[in-house]
């Protein structure tokens, strides 16, 4: 049997997938196979493994924290949130149904297997495995159907350490609050806590972490203090890493849908020194972008439908006047479009819709998702850059088919399966493509900022690094930071007692 240990929180957002994926990292360092595993996550951003399975972007960080391949089986359920109380359910990779928040949690019997084959699968193939809970086990009126926190670690009947986040205050509160909620079994799986996001002189803090060990009679494995500017993907909303880095630089507007989806398009702009990236609310905002992305959308009718209501429209259609560039990506292609048909129902109640009418295509939605990593050669050039004939790589999420209506679009590649990808307007400075990720590719980036920049009439730039190069020392950071203040002596401990 693998060994295994489990993360819970406090709430939502204390740190459980970073402290996760750092863990990850430690432990194969020290010559460990390890995986990482959360049965149940909710979240916008996902990504498709090889083998053309969609599962949560948290975990596929953290496999790349362990060095292993992304596997569907580390996060056998994503809830994909199509409304306030309704979600695309996937499971094991796949499109199960859309469900509404009731009808799930009523299921938890038909999914327990699932996340047993899963974590079984693992455990097959891994020596070591780091699990992620989600929000808080506290939340009692959840507990009977619970199956990401407590419910997962009966299931699996894993230890755990619990995680506060003294940035937000009343950690101590916090963590006392969850652990008395426990039941006496729940609170016997506990085998500690950590402190997470600190900031100032942690001598201040230790009376009250010597005060929680003795309240609860468990340990504090470290306290860590908060790390800044981390380059690692964020999990379930919009990051807060961006802003302003310097002046007269290159300004990426990215327009904040309300149903957003794989925001880590833009992570990878974090690497540009001179890049102020910014998601835009107010339409005056565009007025001053240089490059303007409109990103994918899980219900792309409804963020259409925004787009128009809010007045953004107006400012895209000025900024388009002026010559900016504008890149649609899945969803943003979509709405870049002439129209969007949905007869199905698949995303939306609302049949028919009008898009911006910046590509001459229309896009149909269909019954089945398409998800598979992709990779194609650029058939003609975007703003003037020098890209045709250019290798890329990424991924696609989509349930629509796009359709050209004209030969005023140009496909903007060939993809590998020997199909056309997306479409570039007849001026050539409208983007639009299935492609996620596309700007992970180092030369891809680079041509289109140079060429931004030399527009601007700023200084070009050839990163040295790059961006797989760039994660991969992030990785090292994260470990040696979370290694330097937690007692890995007592973790270790815990994980090779650990139960099964």
């Amino acid at each position: 049997m693998s060994k295994k240990i489990m993360f819970q929180g406090t709430g939502s957002s204390v740190g459980k997938s970073i402290i996760v994926a750092a863990v990850c990292r430690i432990l194969n360092n020290q010559g460990r196979s390890v995986a990482p595993f959360k049965s149940q996550n909710m979240s916008l951003n996902s990504f498709i493994t090889e083998d053309g399975k969609e599962m949560g972007r948290a975990q596929v960080v953290q496999a790349e924290a362990a060095r292993v391949k992304p596997m569907v089986e580390m996060n056998p359920i994503l809830l994909k949130p199509t409304s306030d109380v309704g979600s695309q359910v996937i499971l094991n990779g796949e499109v199960f149904k859309n469900m509404e928040a009731m009808k799930y949690f009523s299921s938890k019997d038909y999914l327990i297997p699932h996340i047993e084959a899963a974590f079984e699968k693992l455990e097959s193939l891994f020596d070591t495995i780091v699990i992620e809970g989600a929000g808080s086990p506290a939340e009692i009126n959840l507990r009977s159907r619970d199956i990401v926190n407590m419910g997962l670690a009966e299931i699996v009947d894993t230890d755990v350490i619990l995680i506060g986040d003294v940035d937000k205050g009343g950690v101590f509160a916090s963590l006392y609050g969850t652990f008395l909620l426990l039941s006496k079994d729940e609170q016997a799986r506990v085998k500690g806590f950590l402190i997470n996001k600190f900031r100032g002189d942690v001598s201040l803090l230790m009376s009250g972490v010597e005060m929680l060990e003795k309240l609860i009679d468990r340990p504090c494995l470290g306290v860590i203090p908060y790390i800044q500017d981390l380059k690692v993907d964020d999990e379930d909303s919009v990051t807060d890493r961006f802003g302003v880095k310097v002046d007269n630089a290159i300004k990426i507007g990215v327009v904040k849908l309300p149903y957003m989806s794989n925001f880590t398009d833009f992570t990878v702009f974090d690497l540009e020194i001179d890049v102020n990236l910014e998601y835009i609310t107010e339409p005056k905002t565009i007025d001053t972008c240089d490059l303007i992305i409109i990103p994918g959308s899980k219900n792309t009718i409804h963020d259409m439908r925004y787009i128009s209501e809010s007045g953004l429209n107006q400012a895209i259609y000025r900024a388009h006047r002026k010559g900016t560039p504008i890149i649609g990506i899945c969803g943003g292609y979509q709405i870049l479009g002439q129209t969007i048909e949905d007869a199905y129902g698949v995303e939306s109640k609302e049949v028919r819709i009008n898009g911006l009418g910046l590509l001459e295509v229309h896009t149909t939605m269909a019954e089945h998702k398409t998800t598979r990593q992709a990779s194609g050669t650029v058939l003609n050039n975007f703003i003037g850059i020098e890209t045709n004939g250019m290798l890329l790589a990424g991924y696609e999420i989509h349930m629509g088919v796009t359709s050209h209506l004209s030969h005023s679009v140009s496909p903007f590649m060939c993809t590998d399966k020997h199909e056309s990808d997306g479409a570039i307007s007849s001026d050539g400075t409208v983007l639009g493509t299935y492609y996620h990720g596309i700007f992970d590719n180092d030369t891809f980036r680079h041509a289109l900022l140079n060429h931004i920049r030399k527009n601007k009439g700023i200084e070009t730039i050839n990163t040295s690094i790059g961006f797989e190069e760039l994660k991969e020392q992030e990785y090292n950071r994260l470990a040696k930071h979370v290694e330097e203040h937690i007692d890995m002596t007592l973790l270790l401990q815990i994980i090779n007692e650990s139960r099964g």
